[in-house]
């Protein structure tokens, strides 16, 4: 008997839900029902059930201020579980040690998850007085380096959907509490490329982050430097730390595939 080729099993449904998620690349991150069921060339009630469908899975979300839908955590959780198979650690694992190497302070590689940073992995310097490690523990993103690094080139209608409108909690004097001053940092990270925490979550404590990019251009992750500020100061800052963690935030970026 004849051996069917994989094509003749294709399910048309799951086909017209992965074109639908497909439509969402590039700059297209919001898209109505009309617009989508003009792209897919299907009748309006189909879209809608299938957007139901993937909604109520995690993988689609409506943005209830413009209607629209945009991709869910869901993708975005598979897409890190993709580059966490193709090898984020283990592409970040040598460059972490690196940056060790150089500047002897602790370095991490972190995620962003539902309005947290996920520490992922750790080199830590060998100095006495250091950093306590904080893989596997998730930290609030407005207030972490590895955080604001991910929310500068986020929407302000995405920033508004993770963060609560509302002051925020309060770490040490230095926590930035309300919205509008933290836009403004945001802005600021946005064009310089990297993040500091200035004691903002643990006194005493500085780190500098950029973003890892992958070949898709997306920001999957922050590389960071932590340390304590009587070693972390403005001028180590300038001079060395944010150059070392851009350029290493670079290199792992190249071997994710990005390119400029």
């Amino acid at each position: 008997m004849a051996r069917k080729e994989k094509s003749e099993y294709i399910i048309q449904a799951v086909s017209h839900a992965l074109d639908l998620l497909e439509q969402f690349h590039d700059d297209v991150d919001e898209l109505g029902v009309t617009e989508l069921s003009k792209r897919l060339k299907l009748h309006k009630n189909n879209v809608f059930r299938l957007l139901a469908t993937l909604e109520s899975r995690g993988y689609i979300e409506q943005n209830k201020a413009t209607e629209n839908y945009r991709l869910g955590l869901k993708a975005l959780e598979l897409g890190q579980t993709f580059i966490k198979q193709m090898g984020l650690l283990r592409q970040a694992k040598p460059i972490l040690e690196k940056i060790v190497e150089q500047c002897n302070e602790t370095a991490y590689v972190a995620i962003f998850k539902e309005g947290f940073i996920v520490y992922l992995d750790v080199v830590e310097t060998n100095l006495t007085v250091r950093v306590v490690s904080r893989v596997g523990s998730r930290m609030p993103a407005y207030c972490t380096a590895a955080g604001k690094v991910h929310l500068a080139f986020m929407s302000d209608e995405e920033i508004d959907s993770i963060l609560p409108n509302r002051e925020y909690k309060k770490f040490t004097d230095n926590t930035i509490t309300d919205r509008e001053t933290l836009r403004k940092e945001l802005r600021e990270v946005e064009e310089k490329g990297y993040a500091i925490d200035d004691e903002e979550l643990d006194l005493g404590v500085r780190c500098v982050a950029a973003p890892i990019r992958d070949y898709t251009r997306r920001i999957v992750g922050a590389i960071s430097v932590s340390g304590p500020s009587m070693r972390i100061n403005d001028e180590r800052i300038e001079k060395e730390i944010v150059p070392l963690v851009l350029e290493s935030a670079e290199e792992l970026s190249t071997r994710l595939g990005f390119h400029k």
